[in-house]
């Protein structure tokens, strides 16, 4: 057998296969390790924890009361608006009714005549401000608490009288003065924030869908 036929054998293949895995193993490790520690830390943080069931709680009477939530977030923050969204309009565990909510970053009409007409930093503002209501709650995303366009629509959210709630990181930068509540995942790291902002998100509409309609008893157990 030549040197080209060793090359390309199995044997060969399944070297350089497990010499890759090994590769990134640390780095696979190391990131998971990341996300579980932030975890860790809201959970022994008792402030954080009555927070977000507070946020649940504000949720599940604007629910009760026939109000909606808007969310709206740029990048990742944008596709996790999208996410909760869908959750709530949907489904999370629960065949139910459909519950009001709004990502407002999926009309490409709206944000882009806003932008282009106005500018981007209300592209989010003037969509509250058409859609909004008092009691509504609105829920903006941003993992540094510095991006204009969503402090400007919790801004004006809080001037037409809906519930203003901010998803960020640890300092919770200028977002955290504008907001009701804000809910600072402890990290730097925009990865590891938008971990914590969905998986809160998650724990939010499995409580209030199980306030408004009921446990799903066979996950219960």
């Amino acid at each position: 057998m030549d040197d080209r036929s060793k090359v390309h054998s199995p044997e060969s293949k399944n070297i350089r296969c497990f010499w890759t895995n090994m590769k990134f193993e640390k780095l696979i490790v190391r990131r998971l390790e990341d996300s579980i520690k932030i975890k860790n830390e809201i959970i022994g943080n008792v402030e954080t924890l009555e927070l977000i069931s507070e946020i649940a709680e504000l949720v599940i009477k604007a629910y009760q009361n026939g109000k909606k939530v808007i969310l709206f977030g740029n990048g990742g923050s944008a596709a996790d608006a999208q996410h909760i969204a869908a959750e709530l309009v949907g489904k999370y565990y629960l065949d139910r009714d459909p519950l009001p909510a709004l990502a407002l970053t999926v009309n490409t009409s709206s944000l882009t005549a806003i932008g282009n007409d106005y500018s981007f930093g209300i592209v989010f503002a003037k969509q509250v401000k058409a859609l909004g209501q008092e009691g509504d709650v609105a829920i903006g995303i941003s993992t540094s608490g510095n991006s204009e366009n969503v402090n400007q629509a919790l801004r004006m959210a809080k001037q037409n009288g809906l519930i203003t709630i901010g998803f960020t990181g640890r300092d919770g930068g200028k977002l955290k003065d504008v907001v009701d509540h804000c809910l600072c995942v402890p990290s730097d790291d925009t990865p590891r924030i938008q971990e914590g902002h969905i998986t809160v998100g998650h724990v939010i509409c499995e409580i209030v869908e199980k306030e408004l309609f009921g446990s799903d008893e066979k996950r219960e157990a």
